[in-house]
């Protein structure tokens, strides 16, 4: 959704209407993609500058329009749900950068999600990353 949000230039309302629309989620998993979605499409420029500050020489709008949204996504995620371990985040960003994006890329948001990890508060610190 925020690769959608971002390049189409849409709402985060009409990205949500037109991609849950035809995704059959329960309840849930729809509640939980649209939080996060929405957190990080609305955070985008908080999350850039802690994506910028681990990402030697790579400025997010430099970065693959994939590779950055995986980076907000889980960026988002690290920050505002300390009760999903740390390594589980970054594993799933992990997932998503091979499948959409490339190994080098997988390498890339690995290191910069480390980084911010180690930035965290003690609570997502002590559970480890990837």
């Amino acid at each position: 959704m925020l690769f959608q949000w971002e390049l189409g230039q849409h709402s985060p309302e009409h990205v949500v209407a037109t991609f849950l629309k035809e995704r059959r989620l329960d309840a849930e998993a729809e509640a939980f993609a649209r939080e996060l979605f929405e957190g990080a499409a609305r955070e985008a420029d908080s999350l850039d500058a802690l994506i910028r500050q681990q990402s030697e020489n790579w400025r997010p709008e430099r970065m693959a329009a994939v590779d950055r949204n995986v980076l907000r996504l889980a960026t988002y995620e690290l920050r505002h749900h300390p009760e999903t371990p740390a390594a589980v985040v970054i594993n799933e960003a992990l997932e998503l950068a091979r499948k959409f994006s490339s190994e080098e890329s997988v390498e890339f948001v690995n290191g910069i999600l480390d980084g911010i990890r180690k930035t965290l508060p003690a609570r997502n610190a002590a559970q480890g990353g990837g």
